[in-house]
């Protein structure tokens, strides 16, 4: 149990470096609706969903890669190096290539010039501080991680709010300031966050002598490239609706879902902050005796977890509503929220189960699963948007993670069976969405939502005593 308090520890560490970002990153969802009309708010989410596809292909599976060959080498400083070295080689060249066809690219991207030169900056920089933050996750310096991300996220939200609260409300004469065009200032803060990144990250380029192997590129390369495909196909799942949609309805209508779809950000943060914690504790954990019974309770502590968030979320929907999305002209796709936030629960279980195919060095698996659900999701959107309307989209995302999760659970119990509880693990999510329904048809009673809460952290006491408290106990 040690370990696993080990494990809950680092998760936390990292989870704050990721909980603290994001939560200050609400209040720009506050601030953006706030002042923004939803067209603008429509393309500032098209920007970042180029900037999420080029992200995945600039790194080619390099990050997953590079913790599954770190944590079993004896040569951890050639294994850094090399990622570092293959990802700087390859940054460099796609820069160079960009830079002599910026218009063309621009023009079929149909983004702005100067959008598209902010975006390339912004993939540049982001690309090149990889290799360095995954070194800080590898070596066991969560502390170092996390600071480095708040600072980044702190520069980001005050330049935010300096452009477009401050410059506003003091008259501050600011050059060339173009208040008809606000969407550009958020790019810029972001540009000027990730240089930051970049400069506090720079004595980690000269951690260890630079040396290339083309041996281990090939391994790098052979583990890290079904990483790739499996990326750029959940960068697919999460952000296809929200480039379809200005297409086959209107900018309007997708601002609006974009900006709802931003309430389910405390799901999204709960995942990714146990990804970070995860990925390399399952790696380094995986030669003890007793692994597959600590994957198996870890993931039915993370599906309790979710499940209380869900049921939290739902119940006070109404708060986070008026709290978050700023403006009520965006509230119209406000019915989206509950079924994205088990979307996203479906995705973490997922994310959770996925550890069969990397610890088996499988990952090709783990791009056919990420292929057939963004097959779901482009055929499904394309057919039943334009019938159904933007609900078609979130339903169909659920759709997509649903079935990515109940195939990698029957794939991974033939290729590397974890003794997961599915009694107790179907039972918290069927409670979970029981009283979230129920909250649901209350019509934001906060008094019987108050009350589903507690039964729900009641029975979590009730069946989990006896584990919490030799958790609790445990050295």
């Amino acid at each position: 149990m040690s370990v696993l308090k080990k494990f809950f520890k680092d998760t936390i560490i990292y989870g704050l470096a990721t909980v603290l970002p994001r939560l200050m990153n609400i209040l720009l969802v506050r601030l953006h609706t706030g002042k923004l009309e939803t067209v603008s708010y429509s393309d500032t989410t098209e920007f970042y969903v180029y900037a999420s596809f080029f992200n995945v292909l600039l790194t080619y599976g390099m990050e997953t890669a590079f913790f599954r060959f770190f944590s079993k080498s004896q040569e951890k400083d050639k294994i850094f190096s090399t990622t570092f070295i293959s990802l700087i080689v390859t940054t460099v060249t796609f820069l160079v290539v960009v830079l002599c066809f910026s218009s063309q690219l621009a023009n079929w991207l149909d983004l702005n010039q100067t959008y598209f030169n902010l975006l390339i900056g912004i993939l540049v920089l982001d690309v090149l501080v990889v290799a360095p933050f995954a070194y800080l996750r590898a070596t066991g310096r969560p502390m170092r991680f996390a600071a480095v991300k708040l600072s980044n996220i702190v520069i980001f939200v005050v330049l935010n709010y300096f452009f477009f609260w401050a410059i506003p409300k003091f008259g501050i004469n600011f050059p060339n300031y173009e208040p008809s065009n606000l969407v550009q200032y958020i790019f810029i803060s972001n540009l000027a966050a990730s240089a930051v990144t970049l400069l506090l990250l720079i004595p980690y380029f000269f951690k260890v002598k630079l040396q290339f192997s083309k041996t281990i590129f090939k391994q790098l390369l052979g583990y890290g490239w079904p990483i790739m495909v499996a990326g750029l196909a959940y960068v697919v799942n999460e952000n296809f609706d929200k480039w379809i949609i200005p297409h086959l309805l209107d900018k309007d209508i997708n601002g609006a879902y974009s900006g709802c779809y931003k309430i389910a950000v405390f799901m999204t943060i709960f995942i990714q902050a146990f990804r970070l914690g995860a990925e390399p504790f399952f790696f380094s954990h995986a030669k003890e005796k007793n692994a597959k019974q600590t994957y198996a309770l870890i993931m039915k502590y993370f599906v309790i977890a979710g499940s209380l968030m869900l049921v939290f979320i739902i119940a006070y929907l109404d708060i986070f509503k008026a709290w978050l999305v700023k403006d009520s002209s965006y509230w119209e796709a406000m019915q989206i929220v509950p079924i994205v936030l088990l979307a996203n629960l479906c995705l973490g279980i997922y994310f959770n189960l996925g550890i069969w195919y990397k610890l088996t060095d499988k990952t090709r698996y783990g791009m056919y699963l990420s292929i057939i659900g963004a097959i779901v999701t482009i055929s499904f959107n394309l057919i039943l948007i334009p019938k159904f309307g933007f609900m078609a989209a979130a339903w169909v995302t659920l759709a997509a993670y649903g079935t990515m999760m109940v195939l990698s659970y029957l794939l991974g119990q033939k290729h590397y069976p974890v003794p997961y509880n599915l009694k107790q693990i179907l039972g918290y999510l069927s409670i979970a969405i029981v009283l979230s329904l129920v909250a649901l048809s209350t019509d934001a009673n906060y008094y019987i939502n108050t009350i589903l809460v507690l039964v729900f952290l009641g029975l979590i006491a009730l069946f989990e005593k006896k584990e919490i408290i030799r958790l609790l106990k445990s050295n």
